[in-house]
């Protein structure tokens, strides 16, 4: 998990995965078409005064810390200056952070099969995620330090410490690029569906998260500086644990919705990828009923009853 940020393989493996003890989880991916029911009219962003977050009070001032740091790294290179313009266009580091926590459904639907389907509220400052499945009584998430689960005899359905972070790592993109021990390079330029992408390869220091090995690569369109897509490998030790990774797989990000000033995609399709273009179709993704919720709203402990798990 890269928060710890944590990442999926339910995407690669049918996805990717990576939470970080003290900074984020990154997220594997993976796209679908749930449900088409009519989802709630997203709430816009709150406003900010100082809010308590856990134990930490997030303060306008620490936002404006955090942004000017990330800014002036990328600033610094090629790459992260084109990872800089796709977050100023999908609404800017200092709206993304002054959301507050960000709560959403996740539909991931692989093909032929069950879909995963929870509801999430993630603390996108601290890198801490609760789910709770869709028609179920289970719950699990990320405390940003261990995973856990309730009841603890429950079938989540996946590896809760891998994907609670990681649907939010690929909803999150091009923003949690902007972290402390991302590498960014650019990766040339490839034609998807008529549009000549630039590509952004992103990788991370060792030690980062979970799963350091893992990478991906970012598609921005040439004009609206947009993300279109990521390619992807997966190689969280859980699944992994003698090394290795998934196969590489490319993930499109289609359609826009735009929540308190920040612009999500809607579905995802998730593809195999041969090594010069994608293949047959692996997963539709749907990311709905999507708000902002106030700091401090939320409880991120491990709740009372639940079990904590071990390992990866």
């Amino acid at each position: 998990m890269k928060f710890s940020i944590v990442l999926v393989v339910a995407f690669a493996l049918a996805a990717c995965s990576k939470p970080a003890a003290d900074q984020e989880t990154r997220p594997d991916p993976a796209p679908v078409e749930g449900p088409q029911e009519t989802a709630p009219e997203p709430e816009s962003a709150p406003s900010t005064a100082p809010t308590t977050q856990g134990t930490q009070t997030v303060t306008d001032a620490a936002i404006a810390a955090r942004v000017a740091e990330a800014t002036k790294r990328l600033e610094g290179t090629e790459a992260g200056r084109l990872i800089l313009a796709s977050i100023n266009a999908h609404g800017g580091l200092d709206a993304w952070f002054k959301g507050g926590d960000l709560k959403f459904r996740f539909t991931y639907h692989p093909i032929g099969k069950d879909p995963n389907d929870t509801r999430q509220t993630v603390d996108i400052w601290s890198s801490r995620a609760v789910h709770n499945v869709v028609d179920k009584e289970v719950s699990y998430g990320w405390d940003g330090q261990q995973a856990w689960l309730k009841p603890a005899d429950a079938n989540a359905g996946t590896n809760p410490r891998f994907w609670s972070l990681t649907p939010f790592y690929f909803v999150a993109i091009p923003f949690v690029l902007a972290d402390a021990g991302t590498v960014l390079e650019p990766a040339g330029t490839q034609e998807f569906e008529g549009v000549q992408w630039e590509l952004v390869k992103a990788s991370f220091e060792a030690g980062v998260g979970d799963a350091p090995d893992d990478f991906y690569v970012v598609y921005i369109h040439p004009e609206t500086r947009r993300v279109g897509g990521v390619r992807y490998i997966v190689s969280y030790p859980g699944f992994f644990p003698d090394g290795g990774h998934s196969p590489e797989k490319w993930m499109s990000y289609d359609g826009a919705q735009e929540v308190g000033g920040i612009t999500f995609p809607e579905t995802f399709r998730t593809f195999e990828w041969d090594g010069k273009t994608h293949g047959e179709l692996k997963t539709n993704t749907k990311m709905h009923e999507v708000s902002w919720v106030p700091r401090g709203e939320t409880s991120f402990e491990v709740p009372e009853a639940a079990k904590v798990l071990e390992g990866f």
